[in-house]
């Protein structure tokens, strides 16, 4: 398998001098979800994070960062956010507001940074996996790494 391309969220870890491990894997458009990633690079399901991008009333656009196998409540959400109420992100608005794709979305690295909240269970443990923006990537950090790149706050999300 060759090396694969550097991604703008490898890129802004390497200038702040973090370190990561990036991993590749197959991926296919039936199966881009958190669970079925974590599958794939064999990690627990609890430690593969997905990224969401969510609009609010109070906060127009935000992201959390939460564990792959998590339901989200959007009221819990809202209240841990300051918002009153939110919804996920229409699908086509993902990648003119961001520069990333469904199932390639990394909370670091986006077009524009949006206020971002990390569920505090990724303290758990010593590292986490994300999308590094970039289908078939992932890459494992640690959750206070992740915290500082992002600039996130850390939340009760679940």
């Amino acid at each position: 398998m060759s090396v694969p391309k550097k991604t703008n969220c490898c890129r802004i870890l390497d200038s702040l001098n973090i370190s990561y491990e990036l991993l590749t894997y197959d991926w296919s458009e039936d199966a881009l979800d958190a669970i079925s990633v974590a599958d794939k690079i064999h990690m627990p399901h609890e430690q593969v994070f997905k990224t969401l991008v969510l609009r609010g009333d109070y906060i127009p656009v935000f992201v959390i960062v939460v564990p792959g196998n998590a339901e989200v409540s959007l009221k819990k959400v809202a209240k841990s956010t300051g918002n009153t109420a939110c919804s996920l992100l229409h699908i086509s608005e993902l990648y003119p507001l961001t520069g990333y794709i469904r199932g390639g979305c990394s909370p670091i690295g986006m077009k524009k940074h949006f206020p971002t909240f990390l569920e505090e269970t990724a303290f758990l443990f010593e590292k986490i996996s994300i999308s590094p923006g970039q289908r078939g990537m992932q890459i494992l950090i640690k959750p206070k790494d992740l915290q500082s790149a992002s600039q996130a706050t850390v939340s009760n999300l679940l």
